[in-house]
């Protein structure tokens, strides 16, 4: 067994994720290397959501019976879990969202509607990069069409890294917003943030990140980030599908205004106009994802008990290890940093002349489940002239032997292949 520094007990965690017992093609194990895509959940994830529609399930807010109490306690309590967790000013700056595109189709439609200093037109420009997920491109390309404002963008560099050399050009007085990703969900890159804030800061630009391959993996402080705004989803950090979450800062959330309009964001409705209620409900109208909210509070719960940091330490090891093995493997090309330094637990690659779909598979044929195709980030793969990439990504819960199971399934994909 290959043992390297820094590892978790993953015997011992992975005890909590039921799906990794389970058995496909023929008897063979599951190997899960697709946790970029989604994570899986732990038991205590799985068990705090059934027991909340066993035990608790009302609407929040709205009634004075025991269980629209108990369902609201729990809902506000997920948002205090998360504002310890992003280390926010105030658990009123953490709304809640049914995933990050969503919450940044949030920021791009306020800062759309917006008053000035905020408000986006022909007059301003947007910069965003070319390693971004398509839910940070396409939401600034509406707004862009929208409104006349010019988009640019920071471009890549051979080997997988924002090219930041004209950066001054990029980001000037007409930039009213920066979006960019803090960790790319293809290559696994980690971008220079205060580099970016840093100029950004410098023309008055508002800074927004999104944090999605981020927060699942790393220590988060959103304080410390000194960004505007920070985007993420609990799908991707052990927590259930159906939602996100958008750290802003008060003062901008007091002063943009809302995108959805319904009930609970309201303080007073007539026929001729309405109030709004202060930020977080302001941006959270209808029947919120009560279930999803204390399902992520579970999956807060469950990270920050292990620790972020190990977490952290823990992946950089099997990073290090998977591209390390990777590059013995002939004819394979990683996309990307070929290091594990400032890199992320993502590595996508090509095999030769092999398709990317037919690598994937092979590979599931062996109960190796990784990602194939351009993984919604289709300007990475359109600037290193590859038609999709086959993605390996790892987590928690990830081990070594799951590294050599993948490396030689690859063998026997090339031998397949001839």
């Amino acid at each position: 067994m290959t043992r390297l520094p820094g590892l978790l007990d993953t015997e011992a965690i992975r005890k909590d994720f039921p799906l990794l017992d389970r058995v496909v093609h023929d008897g063979k194990k599951m190997i899960y290397l697709d946790s970029a895509a989604t994570s899986q959940k732990p038991r205590q994830v799985i068990d705090a959501l059934t027991e909340y529609y066993e035990q608790h399930n009302a609407n929040v807010h709205r009634g004075v019976h025991v269980l629209a109490e108990e369902a609201t306690a729990l809902y506000e309590g997920a948002r205090d879990k998360v504002a310890a967790f992003i280390n926010a000013p105030s658990r009123d700056e953490v709304i809640f969202t049914k995933n990050a595109s969503e919450s940044l189709n949030l920021v791009a439609n306020m800062l759309g509607w917006a008053d000035e200093p905020y408000r986006v037109d022909r007059e301003t420009d947007i910069v965003i990069t070319e390693m971004e997920h398509h839910s940070n491109i396409v939401p600034w390309q509406l707004l862009s069409q929208r409104t006349g404002a010019k988009l640019k963008w920071f471009g890549l560099t051979d080997d997988g890294r924002l090219d930041l050399s004209n950066i001054d050009e990029i980001i000037t007085d007409r930039t009213k917003v920066v979006s960019f990703t803090l960790v790319s969900n293809l290559m696994g890159t980690i971008n220079p943030v205060e580099a970016i804030i840093r100029r950004a800061q410098q023309v008055g630009a508002l800074v927004v990140i999104d944090a999605s391959q981020a927060a699942p993996h790393m220590v988060l402080d959103v304080q410390a980030l000194q960004a505007d705004f920070v985007a993420f989803t609990g799908h991707k950090m052990c927590g259930p599908t159906g939602i996100g979450v958008l750290w802003g800062r008060q003062e901008l959330l007091e002063d943009l205004p809302p995108f959805l309009g319904g009930g609970e964001m309201i303080e007073t409705v007539s026929m001729h106009s309405s109030t709004y209620a202060p930020a977080p409900h302001k941006f959270e109208a209808g029947t919120p994802p009560i279930a999803q909210a204390v399902g992520l509070g579970a999956a807060v719960d469950y990270l920050a008990a292990i620790g972020m940091d190990k977490i952290a330490a823990h992946e950089h090891a099997i990073t290090e290890y998977a591209v390390k093995r990777l590059l013995d493997v002939p004819d394979l090309r990683i996309i990307g940093p070929s290091t594990a330094e400032d890199r992320g637990a993502t590595i996508s690659f090509t095999l030769g002349d092999i398709h990317p779909h037919d690598v994937g598979q092979v590979l599931d044929e062996q109960g190796i489940a990784v990602r194939v195709g351009h993984h919604c980030a289709r300007p990475v793969c359109l600037r290193y002239g590859i038609p999709a990439t086959t993605r390996a990504s790892f987590y928690l819960y990830s081990t070594p032997a799951e590294v050599d199971a993948l490396v030689a399934g690859l063998e026997h994909v090339r031998n397949f292949f001839g």
